[in-house]
């Protein structure tokens, strides 16, 4: 099938054609939200702008890893693109050098300025979702490690894991998947180091924007006994793990039997034709026949108590799951074992299963960690300190921001509401890089008249038509 033989190379004349399309929708959507104008009026880091405004620092980088960038050095493709230029209507933007200076101008007042900024903009995306979008707020809170091969970089150290690098703090709204808050640190730095600072911020944003509840959730790291009475002084829900301390294992084991439920926990989707058999299990088989330890799980058991933590005043709910194992080798059963994971939660309404499931969801932000860390690349880390760091890392991840906006700003309404609806949120749970095959990596004619600049598409995917509805309403200003 791939004959092709006879294969020539020419120099196009006015065929002016650009394998990033979608960038024009991106761009739309910054101008529709004020995000440029906002940037510019907060931000004071440049004494003249000649040429380059804040804005244009800001998203030259953004821009980059949505156009496929990974690093600093891919903006060097973007700004010999004389297409690129064009269809966003920039006679030049900054060499990857520039931009790496531009990080280094930042202080810590200027990093959390620009997430303030983000987050403002964030509260008129948010205000034009219906009314069900308000019910509840979810944040979670979580570290990761960002790894660095550099020698000279200020603020790295070595974290628990052994590796040399950096100790991000993500505070996320899981409702969207947004991450509202990052905080760069260092590398040897505990996860809920600062993390109840930017809890409350993130409180209050969400409190801000209308939210009906709010529920904090977070590790075992993160369950902070002396922030828990003011939280819920202020009508907050939280659920966080708290560690198997000997007081509490030893309060668990005295629990009587009649107060232990078996947890039922419901199937991950709905067969909607006739189930089908499992595979082989291989790597199951292969433990199995070379006779290596092998823990399962038996079944699944949950009781509650009632707690007061030292550092607090308020007794509150201790939730504890039960897990029931057999330690087999080969195909013989060694002994049973049990192991113990408590829930201190302030939640006195939901079900035991129900706060352990709600515990359980917060893995997902693992995921949005994993987009922010390999699929945007935001934590590659590639100034020369901690503060530039923390402000490259913002940056970028304005990029896995705006594929967000632009999902929650496609209308779902009309005939085909419940289908659109449906599209909208594959959308906002997009891994990023198949929203850039999608949305962004869409190939284009551009073509330059006298009041517009128009995006001829030149190709076909079945999102073009999510595409045309989201640009269609970014033709409207928002209306907040």
């Amino acid at each position: 099938m791939l004959s092709g033989g006879n294969i020539h190379y020419d120099i196009a004349d006015r065929g002016r054609g650009l394998a990033y399309g979608g960038i024009g929708g991106m761009q739309l959507l910054v101008r529709q939200t004020g995000l440029a104008k906002a940037i510019d009026d907060e931000l004071q880091l440049l004494k003249r702008h000649l040429p380059y405004f804040e804005s244009d620092h800001v998203l030259n980088i953004a821009y980059n890893i949505l156009c496929n960038g990974d690093c600093l050095e891919d903006i060097e493709r973007l700004r010999n693109d004389e297409v690129y230029l064009d269809a966003l209507e920039a006679e030049r933007i900054p060499d990857p050098t520039t931009a790496g200076d531009f990080c280094r101008r930042f202080t810590k007042g200027d990093v959390e300025a620009l997430m303030d900024v983000i987050n403002n903009i964030r509260l008129g995306v948010w205000r034009k979702q219906p009314k069900q979008f308000f019910e509840e707020a979810v944040i979670d809170a979580d570290g990761v490690i960002a790894e660095t091969s550099g020698e000279c970089k200020e603020g790295m150290n070595i974290s628990y894991k052994g590796t040399w690098g950096y100790h991000p703090l993500v505070i996320s709204l899981a409702n969207t998947s947004e991450p509202l808050y990052l905080v760069n640190r260092s590398g040897n730095c505990t996860s809920s180091e600062g993390a109840a600072r930017y809890i409350d911020r993130a409180i209050d944003l969400c409190d801000t924007a209308g939210f009906g509840n709010i529920l904090v959730r977070g590790d075992t790291d993160f369950s902070q006994t002396r922030h828990l009475d003011r939280w819920d002084d202020r009508g907050v829900l939280f659920i966080f793990g708290i560690n198997a301390m000997p007081n509490l294992v030893e309060i668990t084991d005295n629990l009587p039997d009649g107060l232990w439920r078996p947890l039922l926990r419901p199937a991950g989707y709905e067969v909607k034709t006739e189930p089908r058999c499992r595979p082989v299990n291989v790597r199951e088989r292969i433990v199995i026949e070379r006779e290596y330890k092998n823990i399962r799980l038996s079944s699944e058991d949950v009781a509650e108590f009632e707690y007061s933590p030292v550092k607090c005043k308020k007794t509150y709910r201790i939730v504890v799951l039960r897990k029931n194992l057999s330690v087999e080798r080969g195909e013989k059963v060694l002994f049973d074992d049990i192991r113990y994971f408590f829930y201190i939660t302030n939640d006195h309404k939901s079900s035991r299963a129900e706060i352990v499931r709600s515990a359980n969801q917060r893995c997902n932000q693992e995921n949005l960690n994993e987009q922010l860390k390999n699929g945007v690349k935001a934590m590659r880390m590639p100034v020369d300190n901690l503060v530039s760091n923390w402000a490259y890392m913002v940056m970028a991840s304005l990029a896995w921001t705006l594929k967000a906006w632009f999902a929650l700003l496609v209308p779902a309404a009309g005939r085909w509401k419940q289908k659109h609806k449906a599209e909208k949120e594959s959308v906002l749970r997009m891994e990023f890089k198949k929203f850039r095959n999608a949305f962004i990596q869409v190939p284009c004619q551009i073509v330059r008249t006298g009041r517009k600049i128009l995006y001829r598409i030149l190709s076909w995917n079945h999102w073009l038509g999510v595409f045309f509805r989201g640009l269609t309403a970014l033709r409207h200003p928002l209306r907040c």
